[in-house]
């Protein structure tokens, strides 16, 4: 910054090369920055400072002086990083914070603000002593305070959160733990990032190089929200670290790898045992990193607490108790199918029950059933899984998901034969599963008999509760949504406006929108006659089925969800 801000002040004639130089032994005296000391010397105004920047650098130049921040916005940004990087926080909006920066070109302290804080930094620049004017009426004893590098940050989030890596030293090479060692930084790093997207809940984090960026996102609530970007030179330590834990070859760079990670953290006093699945992928600049959170504590098993209406409730938990039969759940990758399973599979673990599941990957360790992780590369598939299980004797088999013609054929004369089975789909809806089927080649009679309830599902976002308020919609808008007369003209539809809870987002958590499809004897009727989905659908609207659209449009009208949510992930 000095360096620069002396050339624009040479460049632009308000100061001269002599004036530089007094400034320069001035700086080396006393301290502080140039431009702080140029305005002490009395060769430019403080104006002159923040006005070059503001032109060079394309962002506004504001007077603090003008402006009467809140707590809540201050609070967002701890005093020392304040008073290390010469900024304060005077705005928030949604989810993008205004930053005053008396070095607007400071990308490092605009990333570190934006990791600590979640938010989108936009900055603008004041003045030095403005800067500083302020930290000391707002923060107060700001010139006391113990300054941190960003590497201490980091030691302090570990410290707090007790971060342990359950690994198998034995399994790795010297070499690879001897590499590993030695950078303390980048183990540091990639620990207070674990600990970050837990305390955030996350339940993902993307690491993902580019040619000249290298950054680190979160998923929260099924959004993607920028949290750091670390120095490229960091790039292939964080990677390489991140495989090390995962028991992944660090060498091999060509081809995708797949594996786990065990942590145990202490937050806030109490110990969490997180899972991490990790998957690597090669890209054009590196290897791209995902790392899925599976967090036993986060698995709800409460069928009442998914998100269910009622009545659609009644159908499945009356399905899932006959002892024979075909369970179906569908939803694209990521809407809560596993959640779902589990909890069924939750209820009905009892000593009496014999219970075998074929999943790939095994995401969660059930006590009392008998899991089975798929493993392709040795012929170990669902089919196989499939036909060794029907030698066990069963009473429940769990297939993690049907992909193929063998796979389903076996499923559907496992229902046949005296057993619960349950499995997952990749379809729109529940009443296109049948259609899926038949076109995977199984039989429409057996399909019929088959099968007793198809459940499709989507994940939406909760309205948040500490910022939700009421906003109001055009009448023939609610009507076009799906909304009746009366509905329309009675019902009150909340939103978030955004708060630091939800991260300025408007919504925290999630639920589930349920489509419960129960295969009666005239749906069964239908499927004989080889009908189509649309006509499947129609008639299961007439025998009661809640639809995915209505089961979202119900729980707008408990202000459960924002009405955006529902528009998103469902169609009339």
């Amino acid at each position: 910054m000095a360096d620069r801000i002396g050339e624009l002040l040479l460049k632009s004639g308000l100061i001269n090369e002599q004036q530089l130089q007094e400034a320069l032994k001035l700086q080396k005296t006393n301290g502080g920055k140039l431009g702080f000391n140029l305005v002490k010397l009395g060769y430019v105004k403080e104006e002159d400072i923040t006005s070059l920047l503001s032109e060079q650098y394309g962002v506004p130049a504001i007077h603090l002086e003008h402006f009467d921040i809140e707590d809540e916005v201050l609070k967002l940004i701890p005093p020392d990083i304040a008073q290390k990087f010469l900024l304060i926080p005077i705005e928030r909006t949604g989810a993008t914070l205004t930053v005053a920066m008396a070095d607007p070109s400071n990308i490092f302290a605009i990333d570190q603000i934006r990791f600590l804080t979640s938010y989108t930094i936009e900055p603008v620049v004041a003045s030095e002593a403005s800067i500083r004017s302020a930290i000391d009426k707002y923060y107060g004893g700001s010139k006391d305070m113990q300054l941190k590098d960003v590497m201490e940050e980091i030691e302090k989030v570990n410290e707090e959160a007790e971060l342990e890596i359950d690994l198998d030293e034995e399994d790795m090479s010297e070499q690879a733990l001897a590499a590993a060692g030695k950078d303390a930084p980048v183990i540091r790093l990639v620990n207070a990032v674990f600990a970050d997207a837990i305390r955030k809940g996350a339940s993902d984090i993307h690491i993902e190089p580019y040619e000249k960026d290298f950054r680190i996102r979160f998923r929260i609530d099924g959004l993607l929200y920028e949290q750091l970007r670390p120095p490229m030179k960091m790039k292939d330590g964080i990677t390489s670290r991140i495989k090390i834990m995962a028991k992944l070859d660090i060498a091999e760079k060509r081809i995708p790898q797949d594996g786990r990670i065990k942590t145990v953290m202490k937050i806030d006093g109490k110990v969490k045992e997180i899972d991490y699945r990790v998957s690597t992928v090669p890209t054009l600049w590196g290897e791209k990193v995902v790392l899925r959170l599976l967090d036993k504590e986060g698995l709800k098993l409460d069928l009442t607490k998914l998100g269910f209406e009622p009545e659609s409730l009644e159908k499945f938990q009356k399905a899932i108790a006959k002892p024979t039969g075909m369970i179906l759940i569908t939803g694209p990758t990521g809407s809560g199918k596993t959640n779902t399973l589990y909890s069924a599979i939750g209820q009905l673990n009892q000593p009496d029950k014999h219970i075998l599941t074929a999943e790939d990957p095994v995401e969660f360790s059930i006590t009392g059933c008998n899991q089975v992780q798929m493993k392709e590369d040795i012929g170990l598939t669902f089919a196989a899984a499939l036909r060794s299980f029907l030698r066990q004797d069963p009473n429940i088999i769990l297939v993690g998901e049907i992909r193929d013609f063998e796979t389903a054929e076996i499923a559907v004369k496992a229902a046949l034969t005296g057993h619960l089975v349950m499995s997952t789909l990749h379809t729109n809806d529940a009443p296109s599963s049948i259609s899926r089927l038949v076109n995977m080649g199984i039989e429409p009679f057996l399909v019929g008999t088959a099968v007793q309830l198809i459940q499709a599902q989507r994940l939406v976002r909760r309205v948040c509760k500490d910022c939700k308020e009421e906003v109001s919609y055009p009448k023939k808008a609610l009507l076009d949504m799906g909304f009746t007369e009366e509905e329309a003209e009675t019902v009150k539809i909340y939103k978030g406006k955004g708060c630091p809870t939800c991260n300025g987002s408007g919504c925290k958590g999630r639920i589930a929108l349920m489509e419960v499809l129960e295969m009666t004897e005239t749906m069964r009727e239908m499927v004989l006659m080889g009908a189509n989905a649309l006509d499947l659908k129609k008639q299961a609207i007439s025998e009661g089925m809640i639809t995915l659209r209505r089961s979202g449009l119900i729980k707008v009208m408990n202000g459960i969800v924002p009405i955006e949510e529902v528009l998103r992930e469902t169609v009339l």
